[in-house]
């Protein structure tokens, strides 16, 4: 699969021969379930990121990866098997479906692709919606987990030590300066900072390849240099692993992220 992304008309287009995830998730937005019946791709299914894309928060972080067996019945109910495409979309400009779109991949999906621009680009480039639920046709997928790079947190400092660690978190947080969510600020020591503000454009849609190769390589010690990323509770960061794979590039996750970094309190903890 070249191209991770698929735009509001192709997906008009594509319709009735892929499956439609609408993960619309925001932290501290309105609820998803409220806004997806409210109005829709026509077809989609509903995919709650806290149930069926995390497991229970804890010392693993604030949205750990699901359990495999949840995580594949989850999908099963949305309707998506291995060998009918899938499109995901959200309105938080694609973090929560790079979410899906990360997992699906991981769990061996072979084609996922996100709506790029979301659920505005559908509503201003189609304009057709549907309200009320889905209930899809229940999907055959089979998951089985491995499929891309994860970092896990006993290796992560000697990765940042020889590799490119990014932080996709917002700079402020970064710094240290400000924590709104978990209880100890500042970042991984040997971090950089691209937050995913980075990956777009104004309009919300990302940027193209040699664009994020661009982005990128202000942080990337050279551009065959490994490349994983984190963010606040392993949710965005698939935002920044999203852009990277427009371009070619192939970045694992750390899942656990900063709210399992800062678990532990032996874990060192840099500022600035």
């Amino acid at each position: 699969m070249s191209n991770p992304l698929i735009s509001a008309s192709d997906l008009a287009r594509a319709r009735a021969d892929v499956t439609i995830l609408d993960v619309r998730y925001r932290m501290g937005g309105p609820g998803g379930p409220e806004e997806y019946a409210a109005g829709h791709v026509p077809g989609a299914a509903y995919v709650d990121l806290d149930t069926a894309l995390a497991d229970t928060p804890g010392s693993r972080g604030r949205h750990p990866l699901p359990d495999t067996d949840l995580f594949q019945e989850a999908m099963r109910l949305a309707g998506v098997s291995n060998e009918r495409p899938v499109v995901v979309y959200d309105d938080w400009e694609g973090r929560a479906a790079a979410r899906c779109w990360w997992l699906l991949r991981h769990h061996g999906h072979a084609d996922v692709r996100v709506l790029d621009g979301g659920w505005s680009a559908w509503v201003r480039d189609v304009g057709e919606v549907e309200t009320g639920a889905v209930v899809p046709t229940p999907g055959a997928f089979v998951a089985e987990p491995g499929h891309l790079p994860v970092l896990e947190a006993d290796d992560v400092l000697e990765f940042a030590a020889k590799h490119t660690l990014i932080d996709a978190r917002a700079p402020e947080r970064f710094r240290g300066e400000v924590e709104p969510i978990d209880p100890v600020a500042g970042h991984i020591p040997g971090a950089v900072n691209l937050p995913t503000t980075r990956n777009l454009r104004d309009d919300g849609t990302f940027l193209g390849a040699g664009e994020v190769r661009a982005a990128y390589r202000e942080v990337r010690r050279d551009e065959d240099d490994e490349v994983a990323a984190y963010c606040g509770s392993g949710v965005t960061a698939a935002h920044d692993i999203l852009a990277l794979a427009i371009a070619g590039v192939d970045a694992a996750l750390y899942p656990g992220s900063w709210s399992e970094w800062v678990a532990d309190a032996s874990r060192p903890v840099a500022l600035g």
